[in-house]
């Protein structure tokens, strides 16, 4: 299956920002899953590209003249092969066993993981657990904050892709099974959905496994991978500070879609 991205985010400012910095984990990695066919960035500035601590690609952009928007444009086209389901690694998948503040197991959230998982770490013990914090922390637009951590969303009974990202790998880490965030998008036709997506993956049988809490998938099925992390800070698509500047306001439109592919006898 191929498929075509165009990500926009605008920064407009009450003031002028007198000097800004943005971390832009805009660009997918080629994986055995997805192979890159074309990708292009859009930015005010010529940046070169860097590979993060964890193998992301990064771009750091500096604006140190005063703005008052900023524009940021990534699209491209990419092959995905549905048929892979689990994506080898030759590092060791241990970093991911750390924690972070968004994505800390409290109490709740590790009796919770031993509840659904007991003694079994395996991908069936995971999918329950996966279909457990989905009934019990339904999708709900606005219900959280960009800042909430797991335990906060779990507690409220309700969240976002991100909030399920987080009390996924939360709960699988206090199993001992290192998980990772994933950012990136997926190709849906249900506009309740935003086409910017996140999900987690768990290390099991020498190999990292999707699991889509929002969508109750246990494997990939129209998903794009653009960055990995311990939590949202480390994979989030644009982040960035400024100086100067005042209120801000940010759009962000995010375009996929299925690429029809014609064969030729």
């Amino acid at each position: 299956m191929k498929l075509s991205i165009r990500h926009d985010t605008t920064y407009s400012y009450a003031d002028e920002v007198c000097t800004s910095i943005q971390f832009l984990r805009l660009t997918p990695r080629d994986t055995p899953r997805q192979r890159i066919l074309q990708w292009h960035l859009e930015l005010p500035r010529l940046v070169r590209s860097q590979l993060d601590p964890y193998g992301n690609i990064l771009h750091v952009m500096t604006m140190d003249e005063p703005h008052g928007a900023l524009i940021l444009t990534a699209y491209g086209e990419v092959q995905i092969n549905q048929t892979v389901e689990m994506e080898p690694d030759d590092q060791s998948p241990l970093p991911f066993l750390r924690t972070s503040r968004l994505s800390l197991a409290d109490d709740n959230l590790s009796a919770f993981a031993m509840e659904q998982c007991g003694d079994r770490r395996d991908r069936s013990a995971l999918g329950n657990l996966m279909n457990g914090l989905a009934d019990r922390m339904p999708y709900s637009p606005g219900a959280t904050a960009v800042s909430s951590t797991a335990a906060e969303a779990f507690a409220g009974g309700a969240g976002v892709c991100q909030d399920h990202a987080h009390a996924f790998v939360a709960c699988a880490r206090s199993l001992g099974v290192p998980a990772r965030y994933v950012s990136g998008y997926l190709c849906t036709e249900d506009e309740n959905h935003l086409a910017s997506h996140a999900w987690a993956e768990a290390w099991l049988d020498d190999g990292w496994y999707s699991f889509d809490v929002t969508n109750r998938l246990v494997r990939p099925d129209r998903h794009l991978k653009l960055a990995i992390g311990l939590d949202y800070l480390d994979a989030c698509p644009v982040r960035g500070m400024r100086r100067g500047g005042g209120a801000e306001q940010m759009q962000a439109r995010v375009q996929v879609s299925s690429m029809v592919q014609v064969q030729h006898q």
